[in-house]
Parts: C-alpha cells; structure tokens; sequence
C-alpha cells in the first residue's frame, strides 16, 4: 500500500527572503507530499521568484492578482488540494518542516483528524512579549466559549484530514482564519490534538505582519462563532 499522500499549502505573501529556503525544507522532508503555494498579490520580487522556483522544485503555483489575505490564500490552495492530509506551512521560516512526522503521526494513524502544532508545548522563541500575551487572551477566549483546552490557537502549523478541513465553510480573509477555522472545528465537536513543535519567531524588521489588530478581530471573530450558529 502506497503512502498516504499529504498536501502542503503554502500562503505566501512579500516573502522573498525567506520563501526559497522554506520550499527547499519542505522539500526535504521525507514525506509523500505534494505543494501547492499560493502567491496572494506579492509586490517585492516574490512572484519572480517562485516562477523560477516552480519547474525546479515541481509544486504547484497559484497567484492572485491583488493581496486578499492568509485566509483567501488558503482557500485558494485548499480547492487544488489532492491530499489524504492538509498541513499549513507559512513561508516564513518561523516553521520547521522537520516537524512533519510528529504533525501527521496522529492524523495518519486515526487518532484525531485535526492536529495543531503548539509553539508552547515545544522550544519555544518568543520574538515579543505582547505577542505572547496577546496569543494567550486568544486561546484563553476559545477555551472559556467553546469548553476547550488548547494551548496555542494562533499557531501557524495546522493539520486536518482534507474532507474534514473541506466541509469548513471559511469566510476569513485574513489572520483570523486561525480562530475560524478553530471555533468551526470545535462547535461540530472535533477534538483537536496538540503536538509540540519547533517555533523561530522572526521580527518586524524581518517581515513579520502580523498586529495587535489581528488580535482584537481575532477575540470579535470568536464571539461571533459562538453567537452566531449561521456564521
């Protein structure tokens, strides 16, 4: 029996510095794989890039024509999916693709069909603090509105079983995907399996995006996933 084969979504967006050496460990990793990488409007030479990457490296390479967010980003890469299992790879470098195995060993052995990568249960590198406490307000308004006890909503490294992950309607088009795609999972009464990972936080100045805004719409998207069953 072959096996099972898991896509790697790829959301990139103005991530010239780091994209290549992000594919390159994705590709290293040991796993029946297939990439698919979706370009959500770069600006910054990104596009070139991954256009001379693309024949080398064989992943598949969609673009949208303006930037419309991680969440759309995504969706976009979700409907080429063909995989057994979706795993979430930002392309930042902040995610060790060397965590591969211990993100699919519960999906791909029945145990759960949704598996999060905890930053706060692995080597953790906090870049700032508020960044911290902000994630920690988060994962503690899922855990009190949706019974739960995760330890790390916000994590960028995320695995489902594809028909699971499919039958989400998202409407996010951002960030907060990540507490849509949570409170979504849990209010159908998914468990979500934590595992720790490896996490690299990577600074402003390096291009990290996300900001204390992402955090205010996160805790309104929550509420509103809990008020709201039609949303």
């Amino acid at each position: 029996m072959s096996a099972p084969l898991t896509t790697i979504l790829v959301p990139v967006y103005n991530e010239r510095a780091f994209v290549e050496a992000t594919l390159r460990g994705v590709f290293a990793s040991p796993i029946a794989k297939e990439v698919v990488v979706v370009d959500d409007g770069s600006t910054d030479g990104t596009t070139e890039l991954l256009e001379r990457l693309e024949p080398e490296l064989g992943f598949q390479l969609f673009r949208h024509k303006h930037n419309q967010g991680k969440g759309r980003a995504l969706v976009t890469g979700l409907t080429h999916a063909r995989g057994d299992v979706v795993l979430i790879q930002d392309g930042d470098l902040e995610y060790d693709p060397a965590d591969y195995p211990a993100m699919l060993k519960p999906l791909l052995h029945g145990r759960s069909a949704v598996v999060y990568g905890s930053r706060f249960l692995g080597p953790h590198r906090a870049t700032y603090f508020w960044h911290r406490v902000g994630n920690g307000i988060v994962t503690t308004w899922v855990n009190l509105l949706f019974n739960a006890s995760l330890t790390d909503v916000e994590t960028g490294y995320k695995g489902f079983r594809r028909d699971v992950l499919q039958q989400i309607p998202l409407r996010a088009r951002g960030f907060e995907f990540e507490v849509e795609v949570t409170c979504k999972l849990l209010r159908q009464g998914q468990t979500i399996f934590e595992v720790p990972v490896s996490y690299y936080g990577r600074t402003y100045a390096e291009g990290k995006k996300i900001t204390w805004r992402d955090g205010i719409i996160a805790l309104w998207v929550t509420l509103w996933c809990r008020v709201a069953r039609w949303y």
